[in-house]
């Protein structure tokens, strides 16, 4: 069997350890958002608005199974990576809005920056419905020189005694 395969097979027995082993949520309990970078991180907001970078990245809370009144639900994780080796990321606007297109959150109230290949996450817990099938982030950046950030989402779940995972990466919104 090969290394890939290997890996692969680990990988999913994992997530179906993880998900066997985890208690149901019986109740409507709040969504606890905890986000050091913005206490961390926090800049001045001194940039032009023609110098920020809008970009979406889809967001799958939940999915369709079998039947459209039948649904998954997901664990959703926004990952921002600054892939400069030598320049910061700043980062204006973490907005979540839901499949009708309203916002849910904001996750900044400040400016934030992203240190050379450091990585930032967001996450939609399972118990969040709040988004739905067609969630999506909004998020505006930019940088003192030409980056190329990497804006990707890793949505986790399970069926029966099957658990899986995908990703989507996120497009420049046309001005």
């Amino acid at each position: 069997m090969g290394t890939l395969r290997k890996n692969t097979v680990w990988i999913v027995i994992l997530c179906f350890l993880g998900f066997a082993c985890k208690n149901p949520n019986t109740g409507n309990s709040p969504v606890e958002i905890l986000d050091e970078h913005a206490i961390e991180r926090a800049v001045k907001d001194n940039t032009p608005n023609n110098a920020v970078n809008e970009v979406y990245v889809p967001i799958y809370s939940d999915i369709y199974n079998q039947t459209r009144d039948s649904r998954t639900l997901l664990t959703a994780t926004l990952s921002i990576r600054n892939t400069s080796s030598k320049d910061s990321l700043f980062i204006n606007k973490i907005d979540y809005f839901n499949t009708q297109g309203d916002l849910v959150r904001s996750y900044l109230n400040n400016s934030i920056y992203l240190k050379p290949l450091e990585t930032i996450d967001y996450v939609i817990e399972e118990q969040d419905k709040e988004g739905g099938s067609g969630a999506n982030f909004i998020i505006h950046w930019y940088g003192k020189s030409s980056l190329n950030p990497l804006f990707q989402a890793v949505m986790v779940g399970g069926l029966g005694s099957q658990a899986f995972s995908f990703t989507t990466e996120g497009i420049p919104v046309s001005k």
